[in-house]
């Protein structure tokens, strides 16, 4: 019989001045309340599911955030009054979780029905891994599948241990998906969070460093997450088609500042030990 667990789900939001927004922002709700959580032969293997909400004091977003009904979650709204930026909304969201597994929802994405009870029973069979990645659905603005995501891990010319990410894998192939990731929280406090001050390459960092650091992350060979991408006022659909869209210069720019950041900590409060060959 496996253990129960508990998990809380991390959702940033910046404003509601988005196309659809109330319909997107539903069904990623509804995608954590419609989590299956029982197995037949396992039992129950989700516990409670905490959502935990940073958003910015924009009144129509207040006003949307504060009537839904959220029944059947554990719900902690948080208001940031400071700084509005993705990752540091996410990195809040991390810190005032009350769960040991955290996961993050992008308000216009949806997490699979089996996601959860999935990523528990792996948690069970793999207990030295720290943090599970989902097979990601990619579908355009027209809601047309786009791709996979984050299946990379399972090339064989790629990666030497089959569905597990590594820091080679990550230096060669750069498309990796942390949203739907569940994680331990304790990952973030040891090495530390999202790096705010990387325009387009903050999750390719954070991946890269924690990889570096030998932190054992695999992809489950199931589909987990459904991500709108390029969605129109996203983050990288303004990188790459908004008033100051980035060159190929300045995306390769990021991309090999990543490559070095993730060696550095200075700028970091965490307990964090370099692996040295």
């Amino acid at each position: 019989m496996s253990t129960e667990k508990n998990i809380s789900v991390i959702l940033p939001i910046e404003s509601s001045k988005h196309k659809n927004f109330s319909e997107l922002f539903k069904a990623s709700i509804e995608s954590i309340k419609n989590q299956q959580k029982v197995c037949p032969k396992r039992g129950n293997l989700v516990g409670d599911i905490e959502l935990v909400l940073v958003h910015t004091n924009e009144e129509d977003l207040c006003n949307i955030v504060e009537s839904y009904d959220y029944s059947g979650l554990t719900i902690n709204i948080i208001k940031n009054e400071g700084e509005y930026d993705f990752s540091t909304q996410v990195n809040i969201g991390i810190k005032n979780a009350k769960y040991e597994w955290v996961s993050i929802l992008e308000f216009d994405d949806e997490y699979s029905s089996i996601w959860f009870k999935n990523v528990s029973r792996y948690i069970d069979s793999y207990p030295d891994t720290k943090g599970f990645l989902p097979i990601v659905v990619d579908i355009d603005d027209k809601g047309v599948f786009a791709g996979f995501t984050n299946e990379a891990t399972f090339a064989a010319n790629m990666n030497t241990e089959l569905g597990y990410l590594t820091n080679e894998v990550l230096l060669n192939y750069q498309n990796f998906q942390t949203s739907g990731m569940v994680i331990k929280k304790s990952v973030f406090e040891d090495y530390g969070y999202l790096k705010k001050n990387f325009k387009l390459t903050f999750v390719y960092e954070l991946l890269l460093r924690l990889t570096y650091n030998s932190v054992n992350l695999m992809t489950i060979p199931r589909i987990g997450y459904k991500h709108s991408n390029m969605r129109e006022g996203s983050i990288f659909w303004k990188y790459k088609y908004g008033e100051t869209p980035l060159t190929g210069d300045e995306v390769k720019f990021w991309i090999e500042s990543a490559k070095k950041e993730h060696y550095f900590t200075e700028d970091r409060d965490i307990k964090y030990e370099p692996v040295i060959d």
